[in-house]
């Protein structure tokens, strides 16, 4: 077994954060202090499982042990600063983090599942050109506390609602960030959601999404046996340059292969979702359809077509239902296993980045209203 670090602390605190601790970091921790390693299945059962933040009532650890938790440790989150529920469900948080930053969390209900949209970063490093949050640039990446803490949070919250049938059963890392540039933070929560003493969710449960990070990818599919998502939006790497920026560092031919090696690495009912983002006139023609089908022949793959949510100053448009419609046939058509994603929370400004956008900017106009002198700087 390969040495296992502990984290640095949280940002917030010289405190060793727990919730930075996967189980196997949390056993080697308790060993550290001359405990047992089977302390770690305990706590983290009563942290994530149980939702218990309280160390004196963790009754199956000794005093002693609960003493010198109290004294030398946290379980911190960040603090919801905003939640909005939508008319078809949806919920979105903003939550505050320890050093100001600001990030979003989506809670999307459907008939057979709750999904939970968990953002990675402060922000996002690649520019995608129709992304709110890549408007936005890149702060930071989030610990390991804060990627966990928007699941723990949001299954006692939405717990509360006392809703039937609604809970967090699947979790997709398709928030704000580049989830594959924050690898380590990213897997260690990865690890506690599928850890039975914690949320329990399988495989197939958790999906991470990335842009395309090609060395990553490999990376991942050595260490975890889950679902990957590609935000593809566009077959050829002229277009998909000027999409997403990345493809100029890892053109299509090199993701592909990744997305292959990746499902060689998987169990046999593995496959490959492929995001493609519609926007009208530039990438959901006949001949874009037609391309995408010989970009993924031979992946095992789930087309999910996403239609535009638009943003201020985007430049794109939302493609006509009839443009997705079409799209969509010439995908099935083919033989291709694809779904049209529902719009959805569009009344609470649902879409990755854009409720932190809306809050920010009416913080900066109302600074400027009280403060005319300051002028632009916040």
């Amino acid at each position: 077994m390969k040495p296992v670090t502990v984290p640095q602390n949280s940002l917030s605190t010289t405190k060793l954060n727990l919730l930075d601790l996967d189980r196997e970091s949390l056993a080697a921790y308790f060993t550290g202090i001359g405990e047992k390693s089977f302390r770690a299945s305990q706590l983290v059962q009563w942290i994530h499982q149980k939702g218990v933040t309280d160390f004196g009532l963790m009754s199956n650890l000794s005093i002693a042990l609960r003493d010198h938790l109290q004294a030398s440790t946290v379980i911190r989150m960040p603090e919801v600063a905003y939640d909005a529920s939508s008319s078809d469900g949806t919920r979105k948080w903003l939550l505050q983090l320890d050093d100001g930053n600001r990030i979003e969390t989506v809670y999307i209900p459907e008939d057979d599942r709750g999904t939970l949209c968990v953002s990675s970063q402060v922000g996002c490093a690649l520019d995608c050109s129709f992304c709110s949050t890549g408007r936005r640039g890149f702060n930071r990446n989030l610990t390991t506390a804060e990627i966990i803490s928007q699941v723990w949070l949001a299954t006692r919250l939405i717990d509360e609602e006392k809703k039937p049938g609604r809970k967090v059963t699947n979790v997709v890392l398709m928030g704000m960030g580049e989830p594959l540039l924050n690898f380590d933070n990213v897997v260690r929560a990865v690890r506690l959601m599928m850890d039975d003493f914690a949320y329990g969710l399988s495989k197939r449960r958790v999906t991470i999404s990335t842009a395309g990070v090609v060395p990553a990818i490999d990376r991942l599919g050595d260490v975890l046996d889950m679902r990957l998502a590609v935000s593809l939006h566009a077959a050829d790497d002229e277009l998909r340059d000027s999409l997403v920026p990345l493809n100029r560092k890892y053109p299509l031919p090199q993701l592909m292969e990744a997305c292959r090696r990746f499902i060689d690495k998987q169990n046999a009912r593995s496959r490959i979702t492929f995001e493609y983002v519609l926007l009208d006139g530039v990438n959901d023609s006949d001949r874009h359809a037609k391309e995408l089908i010989n970009l993924v022949k031979g992946i095992p793959t789930l087309v999910n077509l996403i239609p535009f949510n638009p943003f201020a100053d985007s430049g794109y448009r939302t493609s006509p239902a009839k443009r997705v419609m079409r799209f969509y046939k010439i995908l099935a058509d083919a033989g291709i296993t694809t779904v049209v994603r529902r719009t959805r929370g569009d009344d609470i400004d649902a879409a990755c980045g854009q409720l932190v956008g809306k809050i920010e900017d009416k913080s900066r106009r109302h600074r400027r209203f009280e403060e005319p002198r300051i002028g632009m700087q916040i």
